[in-house]
C-alpha cells in the first residue's frame, strides 16, 4: 500500500502554537500535497488497483524534453543565456535517464557540434558561444558529452585544455574560482574534481590543499556551505560530499554529523526534501541531498560492511517516489519544485535524477508503482547515467 494514504502514520508540520510566516508557508505546502495524494486515492479506488498508480508520466515528458533539445526555446529563456551548457546536459541527462536512446543518438552530432562552439583558447567551456569559460558550464558540458556516451563525444573534449583552465582557476588555499575574476565557493572545487575525475586528468597538485578547504567549509550542523562561515545547504553540502569521496577524503569530515542533517532534510509528511533547515520541500533536492546518502552508505558499508546493507539506502525511498510520481510531474509533461510551481529544465532534471537513486540501491530495487515507471541507474557522484561513465572510464583509459 502507499505510504501516503495511510493517513495515520503521517503527521503534519506542528508550529506549537508560534504562527510564523514560515509556519503559514509550510502549511500551505502541505495542503496541496494533500490535494495531490487525494487525487491518488481518488485513481486507485476508481482503478480498482493499487500496483497501477501512481504512474510516470514518460511520454509527455519525453515530448517536452525533446522539444527542448531540438526547437528554439522561448524568448523568456533570455535569462539562461549563459546558461546553455546547462540546458544541454539538463535535457540529455533527462532523456537518459528515461532510456531515451534513439532520440539521444539522433541529436548527438548537434550537441557535440553546439558544445564544441562554446570552448575558448583558454580551455573550458563557456556559458554559450563567444562567452567566457567557467567552472560550472565545464561540468554542464562534459556530463552532457559522457552522457552521450559515443566516441565522436568523447573526442570533442580537449582535456589538455581543461586541465590548463582548472589550474587558471586553482587558488593556493585548494579552492577554485568558478572563473577568471570569479567568485570562489564550492562549487568550483566540486566542478573541477568531478571533470577531472570523469575525463582522467587529475593529479596530485592539481588538488593540493582542496580537502581541507572543503572540510572548512563544514558547519556546526552538520551539512556544508558556499564557503567558510556559510550556512548549511543541501545543493553545496553534495558538492562537498562528492568532491571529498573522489579524493578519498570523507573520512576527514564529521560524517556523523552530516547525516543527522541530511536525513533530517527529507519531510515526514511531504516525502521530499528541503534544502536548509526551516525550509521548504523542492524537488531539486531529491537529487542534491538524496544523492548524498548513497554516497555516504558505501562509505560506511566499505568501513564496516556487516553493519550497512546494501539492499535499501539510510532514507525512505518510498516516500521520495511517492513525492515525486504524485505532487512532481506536469500534466503535459516536465517535473517541478512542489504543486503549484511550474515546469522548468532543471528541475525534470534533477527530480528524475532523484527517482533514479530512490528506486536503485546496490543489490536491489524499489519500484513505487508499476515496472513502467522504472528509470535507469545514475552514478551518484557525477549525476550521469551508470553505463555512460563507465564507457568514459574505458575510453579514456585507453586514449590517455
Amino acid at each position: 500500500m502507499l505510504r501516503c494514504l495511510q493517513k495515520d502514520l503521517l503527521r503534519k508540520y506542528n508550529n506549537d502554537g508560534l504562527v510564523s510566516h514560515t509556519s503559514e508557508e509550510q502549511r500551505k505546502v502541505e495542503n496541496t500535497i494533500e490535494e495531490c495524494y487525494d487525487v491518488i486515492e481518488e485513481s486507485i479506488k476508481s482503478s480498482g488497483d493499487d500496483n497501477q498508480v501512481p504512474q510516470l508520466l514518460r511520454e509527455k515528458h519525453l515530448k517536452y524534453l525533446v522539444r527542448g533539445l531540438t526547437h528554439p526555446l522561448h524568448q523568456s529563456f533570455q535569462c539562461l543565456d549563459a546558461s546553455r551548457p546547462w540546458l544541454t546536459y539538463w535535457i540529455t541527462h533527462s532523456l537518459a535517464i528515461l532510456e531515451a536512446d534513439s532520440e539521444l543518438t539522433i541529436n548527438a552530432h548537434d550537441v557535440i557540434k553546439f558544445l564544441s562552439k562554446c570552448t575558448n583558447k583558454e580551455g573550458g567551456y563557456g556559458g554559450g558561444p563567444h562567452q567566457i569559460s567557467h567552472l560550472a558550464t565545464t561540468y554542464a558540458a562534459v556530463n552532457a558529452l559522457v552522457t552521450l556516451s559515443t566516441e565522436e563525444a568523447l573526442k570533442s573534449i580537449d582535456r589538455n585544455q581543461i586541465k590548463k583552465f582548472l589550474l587558471q582557476m586553482k587558488q593556493n588555499d585548494g579552492s577554485f574560482k568558478m572563473h577568471f575574476g570569479g567568485e570562489i565557493d564550492i562549487r568550483g572545487a566540486y566542478c573541477a574534481i568531478s571533470v577531472a575525475k570523469l575525463i582522467g586528468i587529475d593529479d596530485d597538485n592539481l588538488f593540493e590543499n582542496t580537502p581541507e578547504w572543503l572540510l572548512s567549509c563544514q558547519t556546526y550542523e552538520g551539512g556544508f556551505g558556499a564557503a567558510p562561515e556559510h550556512e548549511a545547504h543541501g545543493g553545496y553540502t553534495f558538492c562537498a560530499v562528492a568532491a571529498l569521496v573522489l579524493l578519498n577524503c570523507l573520512d576527514k569530515c564529521n560524517v556523523k554529523s552530516l547525516l543527522k542533517w541530511v536525513i533530517n532534510k527529507q519531510h515526514r509528511y511531504e516525502g521530499g526534501f528541503a534544502g536548509r533547515t526551516n525550509k521548504l520541500v523542492d524537488g531539486c533536492y531529491s537529487f542534491w541531498e538524496a544523492a548524498i546518502l548513497p554516497i555516504v552508505h558505501i562509505y560506511l558499508a566499505q568501513k564496516y560492511p556487516s553493519l550497512m546493507p546494501v539492499d535499501k539506502w539510510l532514507f525512505n525511498q518510498q516516500a521520495l517516489q511517492e513525492y515525486i510520481l504524485c505532487c512532481c510531474q506536469e500534466k503535459n509533461g516536465g517535473l517541478i519544485d512542489k504543486p503549484g510551481k511550474h515546469r522548468d529544465y532543471y528541475h525534470t532534471c534533477y527530480v528524475l535524477a532523484g527517482l533514479s537513486i530512490a528506486q536503485n540501491a546496490l543489490s536491489s530495487q524499489l519500484i513505487v508503482g508499476s515496472q513502467d515507471n522504472k528509470v535507469v541507474p545514475i552514478h551518484p557522484l557525477f549525476n550521469v547515467k551508470l553505463d555512460s561513465v563507465r564507457f568514459a572510464n574505458e575510453y579514456f583509459a585507453t586514449n590517455s
